[in-house]
């Protein structure tokens, strides 16, 4: 059930993608079996001790999520916070079980900056959204209720589409997702093409994929701290000069979901020459919004790794300007 905290990938690859996957499709069947024939509450009554067990079972995501906690918190975490980080985590992903089976009237999904990202659609010339592993990122598709034109994709990198589309298939066999690959040559192509036709591309941007120094990474500070923060999906978004709003479904807890929109950067009329200021300028306001949602909502922050250490050293990052 909490398989997303572990992922395989290749070598020369960031600390969260190379952590061994935990669970499996059976036990996301059982779990959804259980969800989907005895309700809601039974399912979160066996999902504390599934929480339970992370916490007593994992140790490296259990300290990482500590060091975390520090410094959203403002002060030293303890095992109820650890625990309730871990619980929030596994209650979005048990909520996923019934949001992709359309059950939107099991939860109170308050949406905040809908009129701006419907401005920005009816341009016609699709939008990007930026967000991060902070909430879920599937209650997003409330909008879709109120507005059935309005359709997303999503990037991820090949391997990690697979398994998605595996999980998918297992909660809900009639599920159909756009997936766009990462890392592919013909990978801007396709989203410049769902974008002319009028889709909402989702982008998750708080994780480097490899160690790789060729790799666009940017050194910031984030909740007190450096740390390097990938450029690529707002470099993609300033190329394709299209407008990009940060987002982020954060669970309030119960059945409560906030969802915000906010505008991040409109690269439509960004020339060539000011791209790269453009791009710097929006990632300090990406990381200002990140900011404030972490400690707005400090259990929704899903990086159960050493975030800050995980990165390639800082001084081996390429010079800004680099494209991906």
């Amino acid at each position: 059930m909490l398989s997303w905290l572990w992922r395989r990938q290749p070598p020369l690859e960031s600390e969260w993608s190379r952590r061994q996957e935990r669970g499996s499709i059976t036990l996301l069947r059982v779990m959804t079996w259980i969800s989907l024939a005895l309700g809601r509450p039974v399912g979160r009554v066996v999902l504390r001790g599934i929480a339970a067990y992370f916490m007593l079972f994992a140790p490296a995501a259990r300290h990482a999520s500590r060091a975390y906690m520090g410094r959203a918190l403002g002060r030293d975490a303890n095992w109820i916070d650890g625990y309730r980080h871990v619980f929030t985590f596994a209650s979005t992903i048990h909520d996923r079980i019934y949001l992709l089976n359309g059950r939107f009237d099991l939860f109170d999904i308050r949406l905040h900056g809908e009129e701006q990202l419907e401005a920005a659609m009816a341009r016609g010339r699709g939008a990007i959204l930026l967000g991060a592993h902070l909430g879920s990122f599937e209650v997003v598709r409330a909008l879709g209720r109120r507005h059935p034109d309005m359709e997303v994709a999503i990037t991820m990198y090949e391997e990690n589409a697979h398994k998605l589309n595996d999980v998918l298939t297992s909660i809900n066999p009639a599920m159909r997702q756009d997936v766009i690959a990462l890392g592919r040559f013909d990978t801007m192509l396709r989203v410049r093409d769902y974008l002319d036709r009028g889709y909402m591309i989702g982008m998750l941007a708080d994780r480097t994929l490899s160690q790789r120094a060729t790799d666009p990474v940017q050194q910031c500070s984030f909740l007190g701290t450096p740390t390097g923060l990938p450029t690529g999906p707002l470099r993609m978004a300033a190329m394709l000069r299209r407008p990009v709003f940060f987002i982020t479904g954060l669970y309030r807890g119960g059945n409560r979901y906030d969802v915000h929109f906010v505008p991040l950067a409109d690269f439509t009329e960004t020339a060539r020459g000011q791209r790269e200021a453009a791009v710097q300028t929006a990632l300090a306001e990406y990381v200002r919004l990140l900011e404030q949602f972490c400690r707005s909502a400090p259990y929704n922050w899903f990086n159960f790794y050493d975030f800050w250490h995980a990165g390639p050293p800082l001084s081996e990052q390429p010079p800004p300007g680099n494209e991906p």
